[in-house]
C-alpha cells in the first residue's frame, strides 16, 4: 500500500493522507511549550492536531475556545492537543490571548509547503476581515487530525472553508467508544476500486 496518495491538479499536488499510515513530519516552535515534534510528542493514545486559518479568522477563535475548554477532557483520555497555523509568533500569541488559552498548546510558523503535505487547502488573501484584521497573502484552511503515538494517522478532516468543522465535544464522546473497543482507523484502503 502507498503511504499516501497524491491527487494531481492543474495547479499543483494535494496530498491525501491515508489512515494507519505514517503522517508527514511536524516540528514547529510553540508559544510556551518549547519545540513541538509530532514524532516524539509521547501522547498516551493520540495527538489531536488542529490546523486553523490564523488570527484573522473569527470562526477559528470560537472553535479554538471550545478546544481550550475541552483540552482537559481530551487529556483524561490520553490525548494531547495542539493548535497550529502559519501565523508568526506575535499573531499566534494574540490568538492564544484572545481565547484565554491555559491548556491548549499553540504552534506557529507552519510552512505552507508542509501544510500542503498534510493535505490542507491554501487560500489567498481577501484583505481585511469582518473583525478588522488583515488576512495573510496565503494561509491554510482548517484541518483536524488524530495521530497515534507511532505517528500513524487515525482520523482526518480537511476543509476548504472555515464553516461547519468537526465538533470537539462529539470527539470526546467518540474517544470513549474508540478506546473501549480498540476501534481501528477507517478509510485505510488505497488500492484499485
Amino acid at each position: 500500500m502507498n503511504i499516501k496518495a497524491k491527487v494531481i491538479t492543474a495547479k499543483g499536488n494535494i496530498n491525501v493522507l491515508i489512515p494507519r499510515q505514517k503522517t508527514p513530519g511536524l516540528s514547529l516552535p510553540t508559544l510556551s511549550h518549547g519545540s513541538f515534534d509530532l514524532g516524539s510528542d509521547a501522547a498516551q493514545n493520540f495527538t489531536l492536531v488542529t490546523f486553523y486559518r490564523g488570527l484573522h479568522c473569527p470562526l477559528c477563535a470560537t472553535y479554538l475556545k471550545e478546544l481550550e475548554r475541552l483540552t482537559p477532557d481530551f487529556a483524561e483520555r490520553g490525548v494531547k492537543t495542539i493548535a497550529i497555523s502559519s501565523d508568526g509568533q506575535e499573531r499566534t500569541q494574540a490568538m492564544a490571548d484572545k481565547i484565554e488559552a491555559k491548556n491548549l498548546r499553540f504552534a506557529y510558523d507552519l510552512p505552507l509547503s508542509l501544510a500542503r503535505e498534510w493535505g490542507l487547502y491554501i487560500s489567498t488573501s481577501r484583505g481585511t476581515t469582518s473583525i478588522g484584521i488583515e488576512e495573510p497573502a496565503l494561509f491554510s484552511e482548517p484541518g483536524v487530525f488524530m495521530v497515534r503515538p507511532d505517528q500513524t494517522l487515525y482520523y482526518a478532516s480537511v476543509q476548504t472553508m472555515p464553516f461547519v468543522r468537526p465538533a470537539f465535544r462529539e470527539m470526546v464522546g467518540a474517544l470513549d467508544f474508540i478506546l473501549a473497543n480498540d476501534y481501528p482507523g477507517r478509510g485505510e484502503y488505497s488500492g484499485a476500486v
